[in-house]
């Protein structure tokens, strides 16, 4: 499927017109800095200017290309179709108006026509699609930065939506697809594609319901034995299942089935939105991490909150050796705990932390470590920053700087050295708890 995520060329189809969606996906293409041949394609014909480019809009589609964007009234899908079999490889189908409003004849003669011509599918009713270490951004949603995760979205305002989210989390991406009503490429192909994608390092999947249960079983083991898959099951619900109907036209089934097949499979499945990117980030630096964890933290309130979240999880609050208890009461002061947590108190500079964290890390009952930052006014969170930076450690270190302007230069810096923020001490654990699942 590189045709798909890393084309040498795309034709557009649909209206140019300012602010319709053919128009806003070629614009997207163009800024996003594509560098293969963009060919427009109206009956109407005319030019399009976009992101300073003039384009004359064909007529037809008289040359080879990749891939076929197309965003024209559902009924004429299928001869147009028909029309460009020969001339291209996959095609991805915007237009609505298919099996999701009961036009399953429609779907059916669309699927019929694209195999006539050997062509792939994706879609109908669906977003587009990205391919970030191309430079294609074949979709009306927000850009964003190369990254590893993969994101795989039954819905396409669910994977705006988590693009733009994502974007402010600072998760970079390496491919985006929203497939709608799967009617020939689904979940289980794309898995399958990007577990063996060079660029993605995770794999992020939205799902409704899937249509072919064995299959979807099988591809998702293959995936997870390579890397991390992070799954959001939508559909728990009856009213949620009803609604799923309606939307993609997928069966959602009973979520008992769909979360043993989770856990079976080895995916790592989460809840909420947040807790997406908050996996995704985890995975982007590490490849899993053990169970016993040591906090180390200047405010003993939010060390207990991770503490109990961290136990809550499953995981271990790990029990320090005498060797380690009596390294850290050398220097620390005596005010501070040197228990687990390890409570540096507020005035807790560079070197106490530095020192804390390189001897917590060489305790052998320790396999990661989760640190804790709440600033006072008087230290700047860069200075803790740094130490989290410098400091000498093999293992796993999750972050919570909190809270807000206090420690926005903290982060930026953390940022820059590759160390991903998580702004709750909660959301810290449930990173570990994540990487312990690999």
């Amino acid at each position: 499927m590189d045709f798909f995520f890393y084309p040498s060329s795309v034709a557009v189809f649909g209206s140019f017109k300012e602010g319709a969606i053919a128009h806003e996906i070629l614009r997207n293409i163009v800024e996003g800095g594509f560098e293969g041949r963009i060919v427009p394609v109206n009956p109407k014909g005319g030019t399009v200017e976009v992101a300073g480019r003039r384009f004359e809009i064909r007529e037809k589609l008289e040359e080879p290309v990749d891939t076929a964007i197309i965003a024209v009234p559902a009924k004429i899908v299928p001869d147009l179709i028909d029309e460009i079999g020969p001339l291209i490889k996959g095609a991805v189908v915007i237009s609505a108006g298919f099996s999701e409003v009961g036009n399953e004849e429609l779907e059916r003669e669309l699927v019929e026509r694209a195999r006539k011509h050997g062509v792939r599918l994706i879609g109908p009713n669906c977003a587009g699609i990205f391919g970030v270490h191309g430079k294609f951004f074949g979709s009306f949603e927000v850009r964003v930065k190369p990254g590893g995760l993969a994101l795989i979205s039954q819905s396409g305002a669910f994977g705006g939506a988590a693009l733009a989210m994502g974007n402010d989390e600072g998760v970079g991406f390496s491919a985006f697809v929203s497939y709608g009503n799967a009617s020939d490429l689904n979940e289980s192909d794309f898995l399958e594609y990007f577990a063996d994608d060079p660029n993605t390092r995770a794999i992020a999947l939205y799902i409704e319901g899937v249509k072919d249960g064995r299959r979807f079983l099988m591809a998702l083991r293959y995936a997870t034995s390579r890397k991390p898959v992070i799954v959001l099951k939508a559909g728990k619900s009856a009213s949620g299942a009803k609604a799923a109907a309606s939307h993609t036209g997928s069966l959602a089934g009973s979520y008992e089935i769909y979360r043993a097949a989770f856990r079976q499979a080895g995916a790592i499945e989460v809840e909420e939105m947040e807790e997406v990117f908050d996996a995704a980030k985890a995975f982007e630096m590490y490849k899993k991490a053990g169970k016993r964890v040591a906090v180390i933290t200047n405010s003993g309130g939010p060390g207990v909150l991770a503490t109990d979240k961290l136990e809550r999880l499953g995981l271990e609050i790990a029990r320090l050796s005498d060797e380690t208890v009596e390294r850290l009461k050398s220097f620390l002061p005596p005010q501070c705990s040197v228990k687990n947590p390890i409570d540096l108190i507020a005035d807790a500079d560079y070197e106490r932390y530095k020192k804390t964290i390189e001897i917590t890390c060489g305790d052998e009952n320790v396999d990661s470590l989760l640190v804790i930052c709440v600033p006072p006014i008087f230290i700047p969170s860069e200075e803790i920053a740094r130490a989290v930076i410098d400091a000498e450690c093999d293992k796993p270190v999750i972050v919570n700087f909190m809270a807000g302007e206090l420690v926005r230069d903290g982060i930026e810096l953390l940022e820059k050295s590759g160390i991903k923020n998580f702004p709750t001490p909660e959301r810290a654990a449930r990173a570990l708890f994540w990487l312990s699942r690999r």
